[in-house]
């Protein structure tokens, strides 16, 4: 009778899983994103303090529950030599936040460089695409108007997807919010293309 009811509690809490990918060059701030979206979804989460933010040497991880689903956030290292290495978790994925540092104008053309060689893998087709302008709190930084023309250059490997370029500051959670309850709505409308995993271990 316990392992029926246990199975029935499973079945009720169960959220469907859905795994997110986090691009973008080494020190655009995905890991400071990451651990801004953990405190503003996570109920009593301790934030890792900024300052000891190190550049990922390979895979960050973390999970929120939010609206009824499960987010596993994959943050991967963005140094070249890392970048290799995205398109083994690309088939597994069901959204992309790519980070842009808006405030190093020097690395934009290099991080649209690698975007466009991200976004032209056949298996990320169809799968919505975030991109995060971070880092507004600086001062002179590139804005959204700024921003998003550059990485829309190349509009025909986005294709048809959801697709939004937003401003954020990891730093002070500014659009953190806004964009993943964007990503939230999109992963939910394209479940017949990618749908979810569901992991027993909830």
């Amino acid at each position: 009778m316990f392992t029926l009811g246990y199975g029935f509690y499973k079945y009720l809490v169960q959220k469907d899983e859905f795994c997110v990918l986090i691009l973008g060059l080494d020190n655009a701030g995905k890991t400071t994103f990451l651990e801004s979206a953990k405190t503003k979804f996570t109920k009593n989460y301790k934030s890792m303090h900024p300052s000891k933010i190190t550049t990922t040497v390979g895979l960050n991880i973390g999970k929120i529950d939010v609206s009824g689903i499960r987010l596993n956030f994959w943050d991967l290292g963005g140094q070249l030599e890392l970048q290799s290495l995205w398109d083994k978790y690309y088939a597994e994925s069901h959204a992309i936040i790519y980070i842009v540092d808006s405030s190093d104008r020097g690395r934009i053309p290099e991080s649209k460089e690698t975007f466009d060689r991200m976004i032209a893998s056949e298996s990320l087709q169809g799968i919505p695409l975030l991109v995060l302008a971070n880092k507004q709190d600086i001062p002179d930084c590139m804005g959204v108007r700024d921003v998003k023309p550059i990485f829309n250059k190349n509009a025909h490997l986005i294709g048809k997807r959801d697709c939004m370029v937003m401003p954020i500051s990891a730093l002070t959670g500014d659009g953190i919010n806004e964009g993943i309850c964007w990503l939230v709505d999109c992963i939910k409308r394209n479940v017949f293309i990618r749908p979810p995993r569901n992991n027993d271990d909830n």
